[in-house]
């Protein structure tokens, strides 16, 4: 399902706001969207953005109701092929899921489109006006523009420019040959104007080296390659949201997105570039070793991140499908709509995580705080025998938590042993942290 069939649908649930006059993308459209979410309003459809010919939509993710509405034959088979993949005792006593989960693994494998396409194609080769044949089996190349084109979000006056808030930006490893099943997609902020960036062919990218494409970046400074990077926006929305899905080091988001969406990913390389077939807009390029200053952002701790040395993309081409739709969220102090990515994951994984690291019976990312500022967790202290005064295991299973997978992110964490309080619940942020204070000792329990 993509964006247009998406809208279609919520639109049939009265879950789109349609807003028919012309609307600034600077600092306007934020504003609507901030006031409509604030009232755990629809999605918003932009009709007419100013300076740009795309409509623009928002808030599509809102809400749980409306992940859970746009995600409904997928999330629970979904669900429980990760739990499978962790732990395949209790999917044997649930035979009547068999089927589902057969179905959802049958949809993570990506597709390569490769029928009615030249064998070898190069990027200066395709254009706006190709072949009709290509049309039909690769939309997103059929038209192209430039970036200034594009709808000039400008969320918070602070802000450096312009940003791409909803990205699926898609790299490549770059020490074998090109393999998507080691694709990485990740969700790194775009900034499209301001700064020192070159108008329309420069674009930041603001990614950290331990990210998933700062790998395949420093591959390719190593190999002295030419580092090609793709950058999606639209598509179906499970697209969007295995972008943001913290998943391990060589395993692509691409997996997740076919079988989040129930249909395989489409792709296809054009000269060393992915291409999401079923994406809205597609800029690709290419990254150097050097880096720009980018920012500043107003982001999701509810503070602008400041101006900083990032890599940036030099644009080489800007395609886009015929009624192209270009979806955005605006993040700030939460709850905003991001905050609804966090407890999507955690549906998802959340019964993963006790299953990888041993004792750990439950975590939660405080929304509050920015999600990767603080876990509170609950573990176990099985040494007997128990002493209630002396953390043990639980010490054990805080530095595994702190170096596993995305959790590794967290600046504080709190962990207590669930022995002391058989009803506690991590999400209960208030009871948990009462929990705490009421038992913590800093002289010995405040460990760097």
């Amino acid at each position: 399902m993509g964006i247009l069939e998406c809208i279609e649908d919520l639109d049939r649930i009265g879950q789109i706001l349609r807003i028919r006059e012309e609307v600034d993308p600077y600092l306007e459209m934020a504003a609507i969207h901030r006031q409509v979410h604030r009232r755990n309003g629809p999605a918003i459809l932009f009709e007419k953005v100013k300076g740009s010919d795309f409509p623009a939509v928002s808030n599509l993710f809102g809400t749980m109701e409306r992940i859970e509405f746009l995600f409904q034959n997928s999330l629970r088979p979904l669900q429980l092929l990760l739990e499978a993949a962790c732990n395949t005792l209790p999917l044997l006593r649930l035979p009547g899921q068999w089927l589902s989960l057969a179905g959802a693994a049958s949809h993570a494998l990506p597709r390569q489109v490769r029928s009615g396409l030249p064998d070898s194609v190069r990027l200066n080769d395709v254009k706006a006006g190709m072949d009709p044949g290509w049309k039909n089996k690769i939309p997103v190349l059929e038209c192209e523009c430039r970036i200034r084109e594009l709808p000039q979000i400008h969320s918070w006056p602070l802000d450096g420019g312009s940003f791409i808030t909803l990205p699926q930006v898609c790299s490549l490893p770059q020490a074998e040959e090109p393999n998507v099943m080691k694709s990485n997609l990740g969700m790194y902020r775009v900034q499209m104007s301001g700064n020192d960036y070159v108008p329309d062919h420069e674009v930041g990218l603001h990614y950290q080296i331990h990210r998933g494409i700062g790998i395949h970046h420093t591959q390719a400074i190593v190999s002295g390659k030419p580092f090609k990077v793709s950058i999606f926006v639209g598509g179906p929305p499970a697209h969007t949201v295995a972008a943001m899905m913290p998943l391990p080091e060589g395993m692509s988001e691409l997996t997740i997105a076919g079988m989040l969406a129930s249909k395989r990913f489409r792709y296809t390389l054009i000269d060393g570039w992915v291409i999401s077939v079923e994406a809205d807009f597609c800029i690709l390029g290419t990254v150097g070793p050097d880096t720009k200053p980018e920012g500043p952002f107003g982001d999701h701790l509810g503070y602008h991140s400041l101006k900083h040395p990032f890599p940036y993309l030099k644009v080489e081409k800007v395609f886009h499908r015929k009624n192209a739709v270009w979806p955005f969220t605006v993040v700030g102090r939460p709850p905003q709509e991001d905050s609804m990515f966090g407890k999507f994951v955690h549906r998802l994984v959340g019964n993963i995580l006790p299953d990888k690291v041993k004792g750990v019976r439950q975590v939660h990312a405080v929304d509050a705080a920015g999600v990767h500022s603080l876990l509170l967790a609950v573990g176990s202290e099985r040494y007997v025998p128990y002493d209630r005064r002396e953390p043990r295991e639980i010490l054990t299973q805080a530095n595994a938590l702190l170096g596993f997978n995305q959790v590794s992110l967290t600046k504080y964490l709190f962990i207590c042993a669930g022995e002391d309080d058989p009803g506690l619940v991590a999400s209960d942020v208030r009871y948990y942290l009462r929990h705490i204070f009421e038992r913590v000792d800093w002289r010995e329990n405040l460990h760097f």
